[in-house]
């Protein structure tokens, strides 16, 4: 599947470290530094607690300088790097520690705020660097449970909780670490898996309908330049009888009656994949078939087609050649081929409700493991030795399928995934239809064309602009 490979190397190649600008940060900073000082404020001068302001200072101060730094030194729109957002989200966890160090540390009820910067860090960083921060801030916690500044109340006593309830905020905000950090990377993961497959599986659809536009037009050109083509045959051949006592010069319009014909035989090879001029707008279901399944025929794989019209229905259907069907198809097809030992079954059935396609190959079929997952974007699993050696360019299962599946899910399909036999049936697979089967089924009304619209007036062909 080049079109799904193309897209995944792109995709691979981005990181979510380009997710986050610089000037969010800095907001939720001052969000942060405004908290810290207003809470600070009405301890000291409502409640009455004796706070060591000088220390507090230098901590919010310190938070201060670097949001003026970064708001002033860099542009708004900028984008934080990984390194830069590890290092913004490390300045974080230290200052929030520090703060918790010089209020009473766990007794502190704002503890739980140090699981924010775990939070982004899980959503917007790769598994190692989040994985830092997350121990980083295990370590932190523990080092303030252990050691800090106890909170005093107006008459100087120690405002200090039971250490078994200390014990149970540290194991709280740890299980806090593990939990919200998986859980928010795991989400985000998917979601973000979920866009990037989406928007590769637009790029195939958009490479698929640029290729049947262009079909188009060369179909359109060839049957434009057939009548000057054969005028210029008609006329070299003539010049040829004329110019029987002029040896060089019948030797010429010999050459362009030959070229003519060259021109001639290009346009018409080209021209067969011109899908998109008014007469083959529609075509019959196998016609489709055998279309996405054509780059596959000669692969060293037979590849059967057969047509069966079901009860109460005798014509066979045509239906509009959308690129989501086309390229759909083919990409079953492909991985049919990928998989099979020798024969892929292609069987196309209709009744006057319904339209179906089986695919069927003569492999070992789809691995217990992964068969309920087919369809997810980027799924992957291990490859056995043998399976590298038979196809070293297969990169496993995933984006294609995926590509394949939504485009088809838009045409109406509804499509299962089955075995034909166990995979680790002993009996030899080749020749039996015992591998992979992807069942497509339509309701005929979705995809298939009406009789009057296949017998209707086509309308007229419209030049080009020059």
């Amino acid at each position: 599947m080049p079109t799904a490979h193309i897209a995944e190397d792109i995709i691979t190649k981005q990181r979510r470290s380009n997710w986050i600008r610089l000037r969010t940060l800095v907001w939720l900073r001052w969000i942060a530094i405004v908290g810290q000082i207003v809470t600070i404020t009405v301890a000291t001068l409502f409640l009455d607690f004796q706070l060591a302001l000088g220390g507090f200072s230098v901590v919010i101060g310190a938070s201060i300088i670097v949001n003026v730094f970064a708001a002033f030194v860099y542009p708004e729109n900028m984008r934080l790097s990984e390194r830069g957002t590890t290092l913004m989200l490390l300045f974080d966890i230290t200052q929030l520690s520090a703060m918790l160090y010089l209020s009473g540390g766990l007794s502190n009820p704002f503890a739980l705020l140090i699981l924010v910067p775990v939070t982004i860090s899980a959503t917007a960083l790769r598994p190692a660097p989040a994985l830092a921060i997350g121990g980083l801030t295990i370590i932190f916690v523990t080092l303030v449970a252990l050691m800090n500044v106890p909170l005093l109340d107006a008459r100087g006593v120690a405002m200090v909780l039971p250490e078994i309830f200390i014990l149970g905020n540290w194991a709280g905000i740890v299980i806090g670490v593990a939990f919200l950090g998986v859980f928010a990377w795991k989400i985000t993961s998917e979601i973000h898996t979920m866009s990037e497959a989406l928007l590769a599986t637009q790029m195939a659809l958009g490479r698929e309908q640029k290729l049947t536009d262009l079909g188009g037009v060369v179909a359109a050109a060839a049957h434009e330049l057939g009548t000057p083509l054969a005028t210029i045959k008609l006329v070299s051949a003539e010049l040829i009888d004329d110019l029987e006592d002029h040896e060089d010069l019948r030797a010429d319009a010999q050459l362009i009656h030959e070229q003519a014909d060259r021109c001639r035989d290009i346009l018409r090879s080209m021209g067969r994949s011109g899908k998109n001029d008014l007469h083959l707008q529609i075509a019959p279901l196998q016609a489709l078939v055998e279309e996405a399944a054509d780059p596959h025929m000669s692969r060293g794989k037979t590849v059967l087609i057969e047509a069966f019209a079901g009860e109460g229905s005798t014509d066979q259907p045509h239906v509009y050649r959308h690129p989501e069907m086309i390229h759909g198809l083919r990409n079953l097809v492909q991985n049919a081929v990928d998989f099979s030992k020798s024969t892929v079954w292609i069987d196309i059935a209709w009744t006057a409700e319904t339209i179906s396609i089986r695919i069927i190959d003569d492999g070992t079929g789809f691995p217990a493991s992964v068969i309920g997952k087919i369809g997810d974007p980027f799924m992957r699993r291990h490859r056995p030795e043998i399976d590298v050696e038979t196809r070293p360019a297969y990169e496993g299962m995933g984006l294609g399928l995926f590509i394949a599946k939504t485009l088809l899910e838009r045409t109406g399909a509804e499509i299962s995934f089955a075995n034909g036999s166990d995979p680790q049936d002993q009996y030899l697979h080749a020749g039996r239809r015992s591998g992979a089967i992807v069942e497509l089924l339509w309701q005929a009304d979705r995809i298939a064309v009406s009789k009057e619209e296949q017998t209707k007036a086509l309308g007229e062909n419209l030049p080009f602009d020059h």
